[in-house]
């Protein structure tokens, strides 16, 4: 029998698809964190039994890879128009405008190994971008690896704080100058922008003046 105020949650309930499952847990993860996140919380949301969620998704660990999976699917990269440089710009900057939607997700993905999979959006349109570059075929994935691995690397230390931290620190103490204090108070943005400028220079100067622009 059901707990009290909760439905039995079986198979035949009508309120519960793996997308609403995935959706509330994303909810829960935007508000509280991964590590808070639990099967009977997760149930109380959807005002079910625990155990009918066991019907969907069988471990925590496969709910996780469900909402990655979800919030994947919302990447919707604007890579039509202009010059291959302004597409990775926006391409990033799009991927950035998502993160910082689910910082905590963010932060808990990119810790794993897999966070991008072959089939993800951000994958086929990064290799995409790169190849209409003029990136010979062997390189796409190699150098998309590369920008891919700077990129969340650069995500990761600004959605955990790190990068925060270290733009306020001096470079050394008989170097500190009202100058470099100022310099060091660049907001998220200005630092964004430093980063994907020097990350389009590179592949700029990979590509060779034929296909810069």
């Amino acid at each position: 029998m059901a707990t009290t105020g909760q439905a039995s949650g079986g198979r035949g309930d009508g309120r519960l698809t793996e997308r609403g499952i995935y959706t509330a847990a994303l909810r829960l993860i935007d508000a509280d964190g991964v590590g808070a996140l639990s099967m009977r919380k997760l149930a109380g949301v959807l005002g079910v039994n625990p155990m009918s969620l066991y019907h969907h998704v069988p471990n925590k660990a496969a709910l996780l890879r469900g909402v990655k999976n979800l919030v994947a699917a919302q990447f919707r990269p604007r890579v039509d128009g202009g010059s291959w440089q302004e597409q990775l710009h926006r391409f990033a900057a799009d991927f950035r405008a998502l993160a910082h939607r689910h910082p905590n997700l963010i932060v808990h993905s990119l810790a794993s190994p897999d966070f991008i999979e072959p089939e993800d959006p951000f994958w086929t349109g990064l290799t995409g971008l790169l190849h209409n570059a003029g990136l010979p075929v062997a390189e796409v994935a190699r150098v998309g690896a590369v920008l891919t691995s700077l990129f969340s690397g650069f995500l990761l230390a600004e959605a955990n704080g790190t990068l925060g931290r270290l733009a306020t620190l001096q470079p050394a103490p008989t170097q500190a100058t009202a100058a470099t204090r100022s310099g060091a108070d660049a907001d998220g943005d200005a630092r964004f922008e430093f980063a994907i400028q020097t990350l389009i220079a590179g592949l700029e100067a990979h590509l060779g003046p034929a296909t810069s622009r």
